[in-house]
């Protein structure tokens, strides 16, 4: 799943529940697991200058980015921090690891050939879906709009919750370049490829 959808359904989820405003805890602990693909991309294409290709077919499978993204994807270190916080009465701690938590169980059903390792360090065992929110081979074109959709009603859910204007314009934002590259990639582009035929 993209990481703004995963901040965006979460916030649905996740400040119902609360009794105060968590929106930024929340926020972060959506966004934290895919932290380290941040970082590895951001290193290899900007600093190393990696292609495409050697960036997601040979850096990202290095037993580094492998760990470090199984590290911050891990239910079972996440379910530890949400005891722990829980334990000394760290709501924002609480609520940012059971954010992290969400955004795992998340990405469990929509990942194929690139599911992460979801119970490291206890185990290395990886879910393979027969979907993913990318891959066309495996359901990626009805997954994706599914993701849109659920986005939308999640940000229609959440606008009147959320308190700033950034916030606020931040799940426009979200929402208006999902619209445009569902009408680009599977309205437009098709038709264009079918006028050159």
């Amino acid at each position: 799943m993209n990481t703004p959808s995963h901040a965006i359904i979460n916030l649905a989820v996740l400040n119902q529940q609360t009794q105060f405003q968590a929106a930024l805890p929340i926020t972060i602990g959506a966004i934290l697991p895919d932290l380290p693909i941040f970082i590895l991309y951001i290193w290899a294409k900007l600093i190393r200058r990696q292609p495409e290709y050697q960036i997601w077919s040979q850096t990202y499978e290095l037993p580094f980015w492998q760990n470090l993204v199984a590290t911050f994807h891990s239910l079972p270190l996440a379910l530890c921090g949400v005891i722990i916080s829980h334990y000394w009465g760290w709501q924002l701690w609480e609520i940012l690891c059971l954010s992290m938590i969400l955004h795992s169980l998340l990405d469990l059903p929509v990942h194929n050939d690139d599911a992460h390792r979801h119970f490291f360090p206890v185990s290395n065992y990886r879910f393979i879906s027969p979907f993913s929110y990318w891959d066309p081979k495996h359901h990626g074109h009805t997954v994706s709009t599914v993701e849109k959709l659920l986005v939308l009603v999640a940000t229609i859910v959440t606008f009147p919750m959320i308190e700033s204007w950034i916030g606020k314009s931040l799940l426009i934002v979200v929402n208006v370049l999902y619209l445009t590259s569902f009408l680009y990639f599977r309205v437009i582009r098709p038709k264009l490829s079918i006028g050159y035929e």
